[in-house]
């Protein structure tokens, strides 16, 4: 079946995920969560981008991210998937496909919808009992919105600085916002695995 052509802008918004092969582990070791973002942070210098949210899974990983380009989304995110690959394969020596296929991408069509789309990345843990709190899960964007570690590489998602007048109250809203659990959020879990 050939593949459908994707839709990109420039200056666009997507939710960004890709899974292993076989929904086989890929980040196995807190080093290999670590190498990851590095890799997406080295790949500043090359393309022109901005990261809002992540959250990496043992298996998979989602990004949000603003691209400058549309014509840099595939290099940018064929050069982080392969990077990983080859880090991958270099230290466990693994042989044949990392990921499933190559990474899918949703448009954020409308802005307001920018903070939901962070709240499904980063509560990803909770909802597949890798943690039972948003805060315990050490692989994501969030300790860097709720003040608790510092990721160079994220740009602040623009509707987080609507969330009060001043830093502390902003976290303090997200962290509010982040933590309660929505009776709807497993039909937005449903729409988004239908992209994969």
């Amino acid at each position: 079946m050939p593949r459908t052509k994707r839709t990109v802008v420039d200056g666009g918004v997507y939710h960004i995920l890709n899974r292993g092969h076989n929904k086989d582990k890929i980040f196995c070791r807190a080093g290999d969560f670590e190498r990851f973002k590095e890799i997406i942070n080295g790949y500043k210098e090359k393309f022109d981008y901005e990261l809002y949210h992540y959250c990496i899974m043992p298996n998979h990983f989602h990004l949000l991210m603003k691209i400058g380009k549309a014509d840099e989304l595939s290099p940018l995110m064929k050069g982080i998937c392969q990077s990983y690959a080859n880090y991958y394969r270099n230290t466990y020596e693994h042989v044949g496909y990392l990921f499933q296929n190559r990474y899918k991408s949703i448009f954020i069509e409308d802005d307001s919808y920018l903070l939901e789309c962070a709240r499904y990345i980063e509560r990803n843990p909770v909802r597949a009992n890798l943690a039972d709190k948003v805060s315990g899960y050490p692989w994501s964007s969030y300790g860097h919105y709720a003040g608790r570690h510092r990721d160079d590489f994220i740009t602040i998602n623009p509707l987080f600085e609507t969330l009060a007048g001043n830093e502390k109250g902003r976290r303090e809203v997200y962290i509010d916002y982040m933590s309660k659990s929505r009776p709807y959020e497993y039909i937005v879990v449903e729409r988004i695995r239908s992209f994969k």
